[in-house]
């Protein structure tokens, strides 16, 4: 009896040892309290089948698979991210996740207001402006983390894809509909031309901006335009709004490339998707804040070497020879013999 008795108090300790390096504390109440993960959208709102979903369904594994607490809060206007994200702070949840670039300065304003808060902000480096700037002094806070993204190197490979498919048609022009012409857009659209004029050499790659990230009506007008010119394949880069270019290209009898999430649910004329694993990027914050590994004031970048971007389910009706082609960049991408470049 003594013997089990001084094996079953040294599970005991070992447990409450694990609970102290994971939680930062070996107390009772911090093993027994969920931690608690909110999720702020951007003005695209969660029902938009690309980037806020993603996020959400990052939101729901975190629930159902580490059983913290959760709440998704949806922005209607640019106006909400700062009394939304004051909300979670106020109600002290563990992490506050702002969904994309779109609340980068009321992510900064809040995380100012509650130093002892913690925050990410998904697709946004804390090392770019309104974080920092070094001509007036300010310097990165260290209780927000940036959660970005390599998506040149999936859509390079994708502009291979594209370029090949569209050379299979007859016309060597292919083409992008963006939202916004940021950084976090055009790093797609850059790398997708590079990768279209570098398995096809001369490829007519057509780049245009709709200015919003829902108006799908603006994004079909433009994927139209382009399809008009002889485009071939429309990759879409503006969140809900590109729904329509693919619309466009689904009545025209053109390919469609999705953006952020796997696409292909849409229909046959989807080639491809770039997608960027959003949900993944969420769930690991999740962990990380659960565990006691959250680290402030630095990003955190998914890439194809840790399959933080990916490419979606491709078309059966594609040739096995282009995927071929396209999937031999990839290693030559990871080890950086091939650089695809960030900017238009």
């Amino acid at each position: 009896m003594k013997k089990r008795y001084l094996s079953f108090a040294l599970a005991v300790a070992l447990v409450a040892a694990m609970a102290a390096m994971l939680g930062g504390t070996g107390s009772a109440a911090t093993s027994v309290t969920p931690k608690k993960v909110g999720l702020v959208s951007d003005v695209g709102k969660f029902n938009d089948k690309s980037f806020n979903q993603s996020a959400l369904e990052g939101l729901n594994r975190a629930k159902r698979v580490l059983k913290v607490q959760t709440r998704a809060v949806e922005s209607r206007a640019s106006s909400d991210y700062i009394p939304n994200l004051a909300s979670l702070a106020r109600q002290r949840y563990d992490v506050s996740i702002s969904v994309g670039f779109l609340l980068a300065d009321g992510t900064n304003t809040v995380a100012r207001q509650f130093p002892t808060s913690r925050f990410a902000i998904i697709d946004y480096s804390v090392k770019d402006a309104p974080f920092t700037d070094a001509s007036k002094g300010v310097t990165t806070p260290r209780n927000v983390r940036g959660l970005t993204f390599a998506t040149n190197e999936n859509s390079y490979m994708i502009g291979c894809l594209a370029a090949l498919m569209a050379r299979r048609a007859g016309n060597r022009t292919v083409s992008a509909v963006g939202g916004l012409n940021i950084p976090t857009v055009s790093i797609f659209m850059a790398a997708y031309r590079a990768g279209a004029r570098k398995c096809v050499p001369g490829t007519n790659v057509l780049v245009a901006f709709s200015q919003t990230f829902t108006d799908q009506a603006k994004c079909k007008e433009i994927a139209l335009d382009q399809i008009s010119r002889g485009s071939q394949v429309i990759f879409q880069v503006a969140g809900g709004c590109g729904l329509g270019a693919l619309d466009a290209a689904r009545e025209r009898g053109r390919w469609g490339v999705g953006v952020d999430k796997d696409q292909s649910n849409l229909g046959r004329h989807i080639l491809t998707s770039a997608v960027k694993r959003v949900d993944t990027a969420v769930f690991l914050t999740a962990q990380a804040v659960k565990a006691g590994r959250y680290r402030g004031g630095v990003d955190a970048v998914f890439n194809l070497r840790n399959r933080g971007v990916a490419i979606g389910k491709i078309s059966p009706r594609v040739p096995k020879a282009f995927i071929t082609r396209m999937n031999a960049l990839r290693p030559q991408i990871i080890s950086g013999k091939i650089k695809p470049p960030k900017s238009l």
